[in-house]
């Protein structure tokens, strides 16, 4: 474990001080063809006063059995720990309680010790008369098998210990899930296969489609964390179970099983990718791994926590939305957070609902016990962090009914470091702009620190390139308004529709979205990513307000691929990723066009030469280049 932690912060380090080193001295939202529809405002409220309080505990302490037993239906064992309330006598707690279950990629033991960023702790919901189950999913932590990332047998394996749970002789037969990110997407697909018993779930920061989300964003290959991420289930597969004190045989054998099929696992997908195999396209394997295919057979009250600078900034609002058009009991905050915060939720009672521990007691509390008085009213559909402002704006829709399209053009002709284009709402200037290939774009920016899942931050809180984007700005060029004459809103995901042509007939479209204040500071707002050759578009999963493409889908298939021919100009639509902002009047929007996102993203091997080529972005009445969204 140490060995593992000193990597990952030798790697963290190591890209934070090349930062350092950089910057030293009315319409409804619809999916499908446009339709019309009619515009109302959104509404924002103040912090809510309310008067539930969490519940005293029950019981004084906690003891945990380790290692419990848990055979799948193929025989596979799967093992996990058992956290139960201890009285003021010191004895444990027999009598039945209901269950809270966390599936776990990243060894149990281990986890306990991750001081909240792997999820909360479980003895505030067992002091107060829960027990709480942690297990290690299948080829992990001490449990036997092959790990395979979300494959229909650990699918499967999701459903099967939620109804073990709801059968032990110390259940009574009510269950929960809690958890982020792996825990949260476990959390989903056991919600999917309704296990008996399962009342309630409460998913950190999930994703929803993976290949979108998070794996190739805009059909480039995510180098930033599913590395990171693959070595830390594969790093914390390696330490021996601890069984092994115990049973040396079965832990030794579980051990060797972990060495060779999780290395060999993570090492033929990175490859294959890379070298162009099927994990660079989407397709089965991806699909078959991504919650939102399944989300409709989800029908438990679900409660989400989303972070606007998380991996799955985009993911987790989808699935959000999937569960609320059907009517299932749900919630969801969005907060300034990213992997890191949205997974320990340590700021999560800046929402103004209390703690995490404190919201997951309220939900299971009025879900799973059915106890009165739980006030749930009280907190609204939505909460969402409003970048700009600073509030939380309360409403019931992520994508409400009530948006307006609003559309910026970009106008004139840019330089990097030099002469910024135009933004404008009226008629747009023609222009054509280089937009260079500088492999260190990105790299000292807010971007870096998400995809890299908030470990920059943590090594290096105070990086100003983190809160200022100027210095990576001035390595492309960038397109911004003049000084707003009103507040500009956006709600949702934006579409930035770029008519562009390379000389090589590919290349990476990195667009940011950013907040320019009077005194010249950058805030980042969002940003998106597009792969000229997967420009594809499918109009029926594209999203539009009242006619107006806010959120392009992109086949990402092989069949879809397809270069520019030479001298060709094509509308490229990037896919901006979802955000709530305000730009105050006196500020200016702006919009940067690059050709890298460092360390996010990294071409396949067979598209990195002509992604190293300059490309050309035109703007004008003929090449009407432009940034939608809606607004409330």
């Amino acid at each position: 474990m140490t060995n593992l932690l000193t990597r990952t912060l030798v790697l963290a380090v190591t890209a934070a001080a090349a930062c350092a080193a950089l910057t030293a001295p009315a319409g409804a939202a619809t999916v499908g063809p446009p339709a019309s529809a009619t515009t109302v405002a959104t509404a924002t409220a103040a912090a809510p006063t309310s008067a539930w309080k969490p519940r005293p505990e029950q019981y004084p302490a906690t003891t945990t059995q380790q290692d419990l037993a848990i055979r799948m239906s193929d025989g596979t064992v799967l093992r996990g720990n058992l956290v139960r309330p201890v009285d003021a006598a010191g004895r444990t707690v027999t009598r039945r309680l209901p269950v809270v279950v966390t599936i776990t990629a990243y060894n149990k033991n281990v986890q306990s010790q991750a001081g909240g960023l792997l999820g909360t702790d479980p003895s505030y919901l067992v002091k107060r008369g829960y027990l709480h189950l942690t297990v290690d999913a299948r080829g992990t932590g001490s449990s036997d098998g092959t790990w395979c990332a979300f494959c229909s047998r650990e699918d499967r394996d999701f459903g099967e210990v939620m109804t073990w749970a709801a059968e032990q002789p110390w259940s009574d037969g009510r269950t929960a899930m809690n958890g982020p990110s792996y825990m949260g997407i476990a959390q989903l697909f056991a919600a999917a296969d309704r296990p008996k018993g399962l009342k309630a779930i409460f998913p950190q920061v999930p994703g929803a489609d993976v290949y979108r989300d998070v794996v190739a964003s805009g059909g480039a290959l995510d180098v930033g964390f599913i590395p990171l991420w693959l070595g830390l289930v594969s790093g914390t597969s390696i330490i021996p179970p601890a069984l092994t004190a115990t049973d040396p045989g079965t832990g030794l054998g579980t051990l060797v099983t972990h060495l060779l099929g999780n290395g060999l696992f993570s090492s033929q997908l990175l490859l294959s990718a890379f070298t162009g195999g099927e994990p660079a396209y989407d397709g089965v394997f991806f699909t078959q791994r991504s919650p939102l295919q399944v989300a409709s057979r989800v029908t438990v009250p679900t409660f989400f926590i989303a972070g606007q600078y998380d991996l799955f900034q985009r993911g987790t609002p989808l699935l959000y939305e999937n569960l609320q058009r059907r009517g299932v009991p749900t919630r969801m905050i969005v907060g300034p957070w990213d992997h890191l915060q949205g997974s320990s939720g340590a700021e999560v009672g800046d929402a103004g609902y209390g703690s995490i521990e404190q919201l997951q007691l309220r939900w299971f509390d009025h879900y799973v016990k059915g106890l009165p008085g739980q006030r749930l009213e009280e907190i609204a559909g939505l909460s969402s962090y409003e970048q700009g402002s600073g509030r939380w704006v309360r409403g019931t829709s992520w994508m409400p009914s009530t948006l307006t399209p609003r559309t910026f053009r970009l106008s004139g002709t840019a330089t990097t470091a030099g002469t910024p284009g135009g933004l404008t709402a009226g008629t747009p200037r023609s222009g054509s702009t280089t937009v260079p290939v500088v492999p260190v774009q990105g790299l000292c920016t807010r971007s870096a620190n998400q995809w890299t899942a908030g470990i920059l931050r943590q090594a290096l809180p105070d990086l100003p390139c983190f809160t200022n984007n100027s210095f990576n700005d001035s390595l492309g060029p960038v397109f911004e308004t003049a000084p707003l004459k009103a507040d500009v809103v956006v709600q949702g995901p934006l579409n930035a529709r770029l008519y562009t042509s390379s000389p090589a007939g590919d290349g990476m479209l990195s667009v940011t979205v950013s907040d320019v204040a009077p005194d010249g500071t950058v805030s980042r707002l969002t940003g998106g990513w597009q792969v000229l050759s997967h420009r594809a578009l499918d109009r029926s999963r594209s999203r539009y307000v009242d006619g107006t493409l806010v959120q392009p889908y992109h086949p990402f298939t092989r069949a879809a691929q397809a270069p520019l021919a030479p001298g060709q100009v094509a509308p490229i639509d990037v896919e901006v990723f979802p955000t709530r902002a305000r730009i105050p009047q006196g500020h200016r929007l702006r919009v940067s066009v690059q050709g890298f996102d460092a360390p996010h993203l990294l071409p396949t091997l067979g598209s990195l030469l002509p992604s190293l080529v300059p490309m050309t972005v035109l703007t004008g009445p003929q090449h009407p280049s432009s940034l939608s969204f809606g607004t409330p």
